[in-house]
């Protein structure tokens, strides 16, 4: 009797752990083929940056921890449709984005394509239901990147770039924060952007 239990709890949670990742995998569409879709069927420029929290031992209140496990919540992002959303300068080694709530994206890289000291994300977080404003600057300048691509015959460029931060200050006391407690990834794509589009 005893092992029938056993075996009937061992069956549920690998059920679950299934639903799990099957949910994982319908969330995890690449967001690059989501920002060309969306650029393509709204006629115009489109972006996603998205700041991605692990589920645990990243400063989550144990009550998002379940959206995290099942894909609802990644972290923070904006897009094209964020409030004050805006594209800054775009280049061949440089974009910046940005976005009403603390959102203050630049990228930029040096001659080798390598990241360099002037890059740096800002953005907003929710930490033990705490909301907070972050600059935060690359954990190693040699991992991450930039690619963009410049559209035949127009000022637009497509591309995508990630990075991992890792040294974080607050944005209102200006202190270097105790937090993330792991390199945080920083994913964004963009399609048909080019400088200083009016929104």
């Amino acid at each position: 009797m005893r092992g029938k239990k056993i075996l009937g709890i061992i069956i549920g949670l690998a059920l679950l752990l299934a639903c799990i990742v099957v949910l994982r995998l319908r969330s995890d569409k690449p967001v690059g083929q989501r920002v060309s879709e969306t650029s393509r069927l709204i006629g115009g420029p489109a972006f996603e940056v998205q700041v991605g929290m692990p589920a645990f031992n990243s400063g989550r209140a144990p009550w998002e921890i379940p959206g995290a496990i099942l894909g609802y919540d990644h972290g923070p992002r904006f897009d094209q449709a964020s409030p004050g959303a805006q594209v800054g300068t775009i280049a061949a080694d440089r974009i910046e984005l940005s976005a009403d709530g603390g959102w203050d994206v630049l990228i930029e890289t040096d001659s080798e394509g390598r990241l360099t000291q002037g890059t740096y994300v800002a953005f907003p977080v929710k930490l033990g239901g705490r909301a907070l404003k972050f600059n935060c600057r690359p954990a190693d300048l040699s991992v991450g990147y930039l690619h963009t691509t410049a559209r035949p015959g127009s000022d637009e460029f497509d591309g995508s770039f990630q990075l991992e931060v890792a040294i974080c200050k607050n944005a209102v006391s200006g202190k270097t924060a105790a937090w993330p407690y792991q390199p945080l990834k920083v994913r964004g794509s963009f399609a048909g952007v080019k400088t200083q589009e009016e929104r």
